[in-house]
């Protein structure tokens, strides 16, 4: 099995993982959170997912805000994939609850926007 965090809720602007609240954007790793902060804030580029990527794990969730601001340019998702790496982009609220779900079986790390 390879899951080593688990989100335990989920709310606009605050997110709890393995019992440790925090209050601003995030990317779970396997074994730790980082603070997560993007060069232009509402659209993601691939500089912000530097240590992110660098892993290489099965699935990178990303997670658009509480209301899908933040933009995803598909190209970024085409970058990502072609390093064999399969994405999922969506809502927080539905990106947490992928995570959850694909970090029982596969090596998963999340980007998640927890507010906009």
């Amino acid at each position: 099995m390879c899951l080593k965090m688990v989100v335990d809720s989920y709310q606009f602007g605050r997110i709890v993982i393995d019992g440790k609240a925090y209050n601003r954007d995030v990317i779970i790793l396997q074994d730790r959170v980082l603070n997560w902060w993007r060069k232009q804030g509402h659209l993601l580029q691939l500089e912000d997912l530097g240590e992110a990527l660098a892993g290489k794990p099965d699935v990178f969730v990303i997670g658009s805000g509480y209301s899908g601001e933040m933009k995803v340019p598909e190209g970024l998702i085409q970058e990502i994939r072609a390093q064999g790496i399969e994405v999922v982009v969506d809502r927080t609220t539905e990106a947490v609850r992928r995570y959850n779900e694909l970090s029982k079986s596969k090596k998963v790390v999340a980007a998640l926007h927890i507010t906009c």
